[in-house]
């Protein structure tokens, strides 16, 4: 078998696109040239990979094989492209970074850094939820990841950056914003607009509770922390969400923060990769300005 890199590059964007002439106008090819290709990369395999079922093109065992071996191709050639551009002194390339939804309001002005820093960089950001985070992860799809805690079943290698409060919110004429002292207790029978079960910041805010000896009576579930804080402005309850997604609105007083003992909830921020993950050298960059900028944060919280 000696597929050559032209028909691997073919068939994987006809594979993605599980269409042939989708396929061809994205590789801004005819559409026989895109089919000879793949019959060709079939025949030097020995067994069909792709059937039809319908109008849909679906991947064999075989393609799937052949489809893996494409992707990891493609990921050599550029890593390799990466290293030879910063053999000749130049910072160029692509930095694939997925951050979790409520690590976009800061996430982004440090890539602003960045990019400003290094403006030959290219930058494929994806904002997502955890479950989707971890499966990236899983399937080793992006260069690094930023999140909450990570889960200790993974074999992944986490650095802590960046603390992560959990503050309560409230509306501002909610009956609990104008008092100066709280307890957990006294919030305790509130109804909280709360994320989906399965997100790490409703995870930790439960485990909070229970340490607490309570339990959260009711909730009303939301699916991002922007409709959290519509949904708590409106006077549908408590929030507790990270400090980072409600700086403007405090600022504003479109909602405020209460001061409730026990709280922020204590998180960090980590920049995460799979364990023994050979990361690219504009990956490798990024993770070195990171950890910089907590260096100096660090500093200057000392001096």
């Amino acid at each position: 078998m000696k597929p050559t890199f032209h028909q691997l590059r073919i068939f994987r964007t006809v594979a993605d696109c599980r269409n042939y002439t989708r396929a061809a106008n994205t590789l801004h090819l005819s559409q026989p040239a895109v089919s000879m290709q793949v019959k060709q990369l079939e025949h030097n395999v020995g067994m069909p990979l792709l059937e039809q079922i319908g109008k849909k093109l679906y991947m064999t065992e075989a393609g799937e094989a052949i489809y893996q071996c494409a992707v990891n191709v493609a990921r050599s050639f550029e890593e390799t492209e990466e290293i030879l551009a910063q053999l000749q002194g130049v910072q160029r390339g692509l930095l694939k970074l997925s951050v979790a939804t409520t690590a976009s309001y800061f996430v982004t002005q440090m890539l602003a850094r960045f990019a400003e820093l290094y403006p030959q960089i290219s930058i494929s950001l994806d904002v997502t939820n955890r479950s989707s985070l971890l499966e990236q992860l899983q399937n080793n799809e992006r260069d690094l990841v930023i999140m909450g805690e990570p889960p200790e079943d993974m074999s992944l290698r986490s650095q802590p950056f960046m603390d992560n409060p959990l503050i309560t919110i409230a509306a501002p004429n909610h009956p609990l914003s104008k008092r100066k002292g709280l307890n957990i207790t006294d919030i305790g029978d509130q109804t909280f607009v709360i994320r989906e079960t399965g997100s790490g910041t409703r995870a930790t805010i439960e485990r909070h509770f229970e340490q607490a000896g309570m339990k959260i009576q009711s909730t009303i579930e939301m699916s991002s922390n922007e409709a959290i804080k519509q949904a708590v402005q409106a006077g549908l309850g408590l929030g507790i969400v990270s400090r980072h997604t409600a700086e403007l609105e405090l600022e504003t007083g479109r909602l405020v923060k209460l001061p409730v003992k026990t709280f922020p909830i204590k998180r960090k921020w980590y920049l995460v990769q799979l364990s023994g993950k050979h990361l690219s050298p504009v990956a490798s960059l990024f993770e070195t300005f990171v950890m910089d900028a907590k260096q100096h944060e660090t500093e200057q919280q000392k001096a």
